[in-house]
């Protein structure tokens, strides 16, 4: 029996295999005949490590092309100037961006592009332009770089203001500072000994029985209240009622005002007549003490005197 291994046949083997490997690779990335690719330029003002060329590049995560070019940006070395290639059935439109994206842990990167609204025109290439030119973000990487630069230079900042902080008359300060307060936190100590803390313990349990009293005692605040209230509205019932009899009494006082007058001017009407009857009683009593008098003079008068008769108007 034959055991000896042929190694003729495993390597053609491989390479067979790597053949088809990469014939397979390159149909897929090939264009058909009936899809032909556009050509787009991209600037890159941040460093493209780990991407190569024939890198894909991705739309939403589908491959539409690849790079065919790097190089220096012939009018602004600070940039990179990319090259690709990209099939003409991919919607690349004047808000469509690109950046750089890391392919895992293995270090390669490809573009990938995103599009804004849809509604936004084609892309196209501006006067001046060879072809239309891809704008870019900057990627992942990019921004941690700059957050982390912003942070350090915070983080100096922060240390240099500490430095300036903590020089030696500072420090002065902050020892004497200290001090003092280790000396309030001793002298607390001392002050919050075992008779104070009873103390506080029996205010402590003060107040909660006077709580539970001011919870037991607000129901009849509340009883209290609606009493009250109840009171307030017999008041103003009663203040209500005094009022319609004050009103009563003040349209009685102005009826028997007008009867007091009227009263009053009967009385003066009455007074006259009584002044004028006693005037005249006045003359009867003196005709009559005129008669007596004439009376106890000569009695005969009375009896025989005869009446003087009074001449009428233009009579002898």
């Amino acid at each position: 029996m034959n055991n000896k291994v042929n190694y003729t046949l495993i390597g053609i083997s491989v390479l067979l295999g790597l053949t088809v490997m990469f014939g397979f690779a390159y149909w897929m990335l090939k264009p058909s005949s009936d899809e032909e690719t556009q050509k787009y330029l991209i600037y890159f003002d941040e460093s493209v490590f780990g991407l190569n060329l024939d890198a894909p590049v991705k739309y939403r995560g589908i491959s539409v092309g690849k790079v065919v070019r790097l190089r220096i940006n012939p009018k602004n070395t600070e940039q990179v100037e990319v090259t690709v290639d990209i099939l003409k059935s991919t919607p690349i439109k004047e808000n469509t961006v690109a950046k750089l994206t890391a392919q895992g842990i293995t270090g390669l990167t490809y573009i990938n592009l995103t599009q804004g609204a849809n509604d936004a025109p084609p892309l196209k290439a501006k006067e001046g332009e060879k072809y239309p030119v891809i704008k870019t973000v900057p990627s992942f990487f990019e921004h941690f770089e700059r957050s982390l630069g912003d942070v350090s230079s915070q983080l100096s900042a922060t240390l240099f203001k500490t430095k300036k902080l903590l020089n030696d008359a500072n420090q002065k300060q902050i020892s004497l500072l200290l001090e003092r307060t280790a000396n309030v936190m001793n002298k607390l100590d001392r002050l919050l000994d075992e008779r104070t803390l009873q103390h506080f313990h029996n205010s402590m349990r003060n107040l909660e029985s006077i709580s539970a009293k001011v919870d037991t005692a607000i129901p009849k605040i509340d009883i209290f209240i609606d009493k009250s209230i109840q009171w307030e509205n017999k008041i103003n019932t009663s203040f209500e009622s005094i009022k319609g009899t004050y009103l009563h009494m003040n349209d009685t006082m102005k009826n028997m005002a007008q009867s007091f007058s009227k009263t009053e001017r009967e009385f003066t009407i009455m007074g006259h007549n009584v002044n004028n009857t006693m005037l005249e009683s006045q003359n009867v009593m003196i005709d009559l003490q005129n008669t007596l008098q004439e009376f106890e003079h000569n009695p005969s008068n009375i009896l025989y005197k005869k009446t003087e008769q009074k001449t009428a108007p233009g009579e002898r």
